[in-house]
Order: structure tokens, then sequence, then C-alpha cells
């Protein structure tokens, strides 16, 4: 890291993508282009003149054989792919005035979007589940331990699965 680079540390939910988006353009409108991301939450912004970079978020999982027609679908729409975390994909593209570029042009889009997420966390449910049984064969205070916080961690799941399908919900009112 230099003097023309700052680390930001930032939590958003999977259902606040938006937010997410909003918040790397502003930090664009600032001077402070995204570069690269890391752990969920860890950016590195690299410093430049204020741009109107809007950034859009797509949850996909491709196979190695679909990455480059999908990567190549954006490139032609004039996205600039920045990279992928967790199957979450960033791109962005300067905006023209008075314009809101958009990878996603219906609600119901969107809500294929959240549906593959809501639809992957949902599949590594089961694996969860036997995680925690598996937990049981432990030493008894390290099982007490580890019980509390696959518990909290189950909770925290499952509020996520909840608000995904709020956020779906809402999504197809519209």
């Amino acid at each position: 890291m230099n003097a023309n680079t700052i680390r930001k540390f930032k939590w958003f939910w999977a259902w606040n993508d938006d937010k997410e988006e909003a918040w790397l353009r502003q930090m664009s409108l600032d001077g402070w282009h995204l570069r690269s991301f890391g752990l969920p939450g860890f950016y590195l912004f690299e410093a430049g003149s204020s741009r109107n970079y809007v950034y859009r978020l797509d949850f996909q999982t491709t196979s190695r054989n679909e990455t480059a027609a999908y990567l190549q679908l954006f490139a032609d729409a004039g996205w600039e792919y920045l990279g992928s975390m967790s199957s979450w994909n960033y791109f962005r593209k300067e905006a023209p005035a008075g314009e809101e570029p958009e990878i996603f042009t219906d609600n119901a889009s969107k809500v294929q979007k959240y549906r593959r997420l809501l639809g992957f966390l949902l599949a590594l449910l089961p694996i969860l589940m036997i995680m925690m049984i598996n937990l049981s064969d432990a030493e008894r205070e390290i099982y007490q331990v580890f019980s509390l916080v696959a518990a909290l961690f189950l909770l925290l799941y499952a509020y996520a699965i909840l608000r995904l399908a709020l956020r779906i919900r809402q999504l197809k009112q519209f």
C-alpha cells in the first residue's frame, strides 16, 4: 500500500447490494476508485480524479466453461469487470450525465439474482447441519463453545435467508 491507495472496511449484507453499489460510486466521485477486494467487507481503493463510475454487482455461479461467455456479455455492453468474491461479480461503467446504467433492466431479473443467491444458501444448509451434528463427537468443553458459535451462525444464516426472501417479495410487488 502507498500514498495513492487506501484500505477500507465496510460491511454490507447480500440483500443490500444496492447500498454497496451506491457507496462504491460515492467513493469514485470522491476520487477513490475500487482497485481490488478480498475478504467480505475489505476494499482497496486507488486515488484518481473524480469519476462518475456506476458499480453493479451480480451473483452468478458459473462453470469455468460459462465464465468467459458471461464476462464477454458484460464487456460487450461496456462494463469493466473488476473481479469476483464468493460468486459475487463486480462491474463498473462510467455513467454519462443523466444516465444510470443497469445490468438488470427489470425487477424480474433482479429477483432471479436473489433467487440464485437464496438457492446457493439453501444448498449449503445440509452441509452446515452435518457439520453441527459432527461437533457432538468433540470433547465436551470444545463442543459447548463450538455449539454456541454454530447456533449463532445458524441464526444469522436463517436471518439472511429470511431477508433475501423478503427482498424477492419486495421486488415482485413493484
